[in-house]
């Protein structure tokens, strides 16, 4: 009977072993290990153009590499480059000469530049001013200064510093904040941008670079700038000196323009119904490249300096985001990041003559992961007089018949969009047996100045609308359970979560507010200056008579409306924090509201690190799965969940 037994079990393991194996759905762990190992600063050519610079965290903590233009391992440059404030960044950039690399750092306890050779591996602290921030700087044509926008005085000023002696000049002294300074290829002449009070208008202003009086270059109006500057951007001098090429809201699209530098009327570089970023001057001034953004989609383009028809240089393959161009010395390459809703972004060279680029980096980890990501379909629906485009994620594989729970998931912004990038929480929760539609609402950006602005005073309301009719799209797909739909989302997508709650009680079965806020009047004197500006430019600033729209807009005040059970996420222990979520919880433990409340250590009110979000993406997927899929928690969770 043994060998019977035996000769039966290897003649059945046969053709199972010819069989498929079923792909693993992606943990959160292998959702989250999807990150691009470029990091998000631009990357920058050696002036040789042997290497391509960019910032990353291969080593661990977060430092520079570099890579040749065609390919091989990365090759490690400076040290650990320490930590910058929120909102900041490291900036690196090579010197003119390449004897250096410049970048902003906090390590000294204050942020300051600091230098790093190339030659001989010193580093160099440049600059002793105290200051908070550094948040934007150019290196001199010569390689022998740094122009950059500082906050020593509480207001950003632009300062030069000189190399490698350090000592420094400050050029401005306005107390409206004057960012992102930039050199005429002659070095005589620093250019600069200067907000005013409400960050709605920008002049670009000139100044000789070593100190006297400033002159307006050219003005453009009504283009928020949230960024406190970096929406706005460097104003980018021609290579011959004749021009300025800036970004401008004026045609109702973020276009860019040209103005002539001694002054003058301004053109559209490439007038299109469409967002234009990122743009770079060649090396030899005849053509300027840059991005532009149609439906989330993003191709890198070059036009001639002087006007014409752009060429499409790169296209992604369906869908896809090509960001930060950059320019070989010679004029001759291009280097750019690439990522798609299936892959983190990795770098890339092209031919400016054309041919197939290069791919530099790989980010995607091993272990047939990304067999497991689902590519989102691109859908609209109507709401009112809106066409809304979304992505609708859904499983790869639904069992006939099988209805699913399907989850609105919001982006923050309220001025931001979705796009062809790497979701990871969106991909976990496909993986979990979950419909996602990632909706482009009203107030969202990438769809021309009238759709971003036709929230203005109605958060909560007319947007809501968009959200509901997304999730009356999703009631019609027949995979999808039509009593099961919840909805989720960070930051205003958190607030829009607990308005939906609040002002269409009800109407959606389960909710999780990631580091929302509920009441506009306390977030208004509770939070940090950005926010303070986009309320003023949103809402108008807080007084008697605006105060009514602040407080409609508020769910706070309609938590005894609540049906829907809810749970609030957020960090905690870092700047910058909120008290939002726990007067939410409050309120809601006041009217006897159905809630789960939970924080995570060592944040800012937004949950960043990779251990953390892993816990709270488990504690969403607990909670989710209770309301929408009928599933009630372990001993084990509960017992977890009580500790926490």
């Amino acid at each position: 009977m043994i060998p019977f037994r035996s000769t039966l079990w290897l003649l059945a393991a046969v053709p199972l072993a010819a069989q498929p194996r079923p792909t693993p759905a992606a943990s959160a762990e292998q959702a989250l290990s999807i990150r691009s190992v470029v990091g998000g600063e631009q990357h920058d050519w050696s002036p040789d153009g042997t290497a391509i610079m960019f910032q990353s965290s291969l080593g661990g903590e977060s430092g520079l590499w570099s890579i040749g233009p065609d390919g091989g391992f990365p090759t490690r440059l400076a040290p650990a480059l320490g930590t910058v404030p929120y909102q900041s960044n490291y900036l690196p950039q090579y010197s003119p000469t390449g004897d250096w690399i410049a970048y902003a750092s906090g390590k000294s306890g204050a942020t300051e530049i600091w230098l790093w050779s190339p030659r001989d591996g010193r580093e160099v602290q440049l600059t002793r001013l105290g200051q908070t921030r550094i948040n934007s700087m150019s290196w001199s044509p010569d390689g022998r200064g740094i122009a950059f926008a500082g906050d020593r005085y509480g207001s950003y000023d632009v300062w030069m510093v000189s190399v490698p002696s350090g000592s420094v000049q400050r050029l401005t002294t306005d107390g409206r904040y004057e960012v992102f300074p930039t050199f005429a290829p002659d070095g005589r002449t620093v250019l600069y941008v200067q907000l005013d009070p409400k960050w709605v208008d920008h002049d670009i202003m000139a100044i000789p670079a070593s100190g006297g009086a400033s002159r307006q270059v050219t003005r453009d109006t009504n283009f928020f700038d949230y960024g406190a500057g970096r929406t706005f951007g460097y104003p980018m001098v021609s290579p011959d000196g004749r021009w300025v090429l800036f970004r401008s809201h004026r045609s109702g699209w973020i276009n860019y323009w040209l103005a002539p530098l001694g002054g003058g009327e301004a053109r559209a570089l490439a007038a299109e119904s469409a967002d234009q970023s990122n743009a770079r001057w060649s090396p030899d001034g005849k053509s300027v490249a840059y991005v532009a953004n149609r439906n989330g989609t993003q191709d890198l383009r070059l036009v001639p300096a002087s006007g014409g028809v752009p060429k499409v240089l790169v296209a992604p393959n369906g869908a896809g985001m090509v960001a930060n161009p950059a320019w070989s010395p010679d004029g001759s390459k291009i280097a750019y990041t690439l990522g798609s809703p299936t892959a983190a972004p990795d770098l890339y060279v092209v031919a400016v003559s054309g041919g197939l680029p290069r791919r530099l980096t790989n980010s995607t980890p091993g272990g047939n992961i990304a067999q497991t990501l689902v590519t989102p379909e691109k859908v609209t629906y109507r709401s009112g007089r809106f066409e809304i485009s979304a992505y609708l994620y859904r499983p790869a594989s639904i069992p006939t018949g099988e209805k699913l729970p399907a989850i609105m998931y919001i982006h923050g912004g309220p001025t931001a969009q979705f796009s062809d990038n790497y979701q990871a929480q969106v991909q976990f929760f496909v993986q979990q047996g979950y419909v996602l539609l990632l909706p482009n609402i009203r107030g969202s950006s990438g769809y021309g100045r009238a759709f971003e602005d036709a929230n203005d005073k109605d958060w909560g309301h007319g947007d809501l609308d968009d959200v509901k009719a997304g999730a009356e799209y999703l009631k019609k797909l027949p995979y999808v359970n039509r009593e099961r739909i919840g909805i989720t989302g960070t930051s205003y997508g958190g607030c829009m979560s607990l308005a939906a709650i609040a002002f269409a009680p009800g109407f959606f079965q389960a909710a999780v507010a990631g580091a929302g806020y509920g009441d506009w009047v306390d977030f208004y004197t509770e939070q940090e200056y950005r926010h303070v500006k986009l309320m003023d430019y949103e809402f108008g600033p807080l007084s008697p008579a605006t105060e009514a729209i602040y407080r409609r807009s508020s769910p706070y005040f309609s938590v005894n409306q609540i049906q829907t059970p809810v749970m609030l996420v957020h960090g905690e222990g870092r700047f910058p924090n909120s008290h939002a979520s726990k007067r939410f919880a409050d309120e809601l433990e006041r009217h006897y509201k159905v809630f789960r409340y939970r924080t995570y250590p060592n944040e800012n009110y937004y949950v960043n690190s990779l251990a953390n979000q892993r816990v709270m993406f488990l504690d969403m997927l607990r909670f989710f799965n209770e309301y929408l899929k009928d599933q009630q928690p372990s001993k084990t969770d509960v017992a977890t969940e009580n500790d926490r």
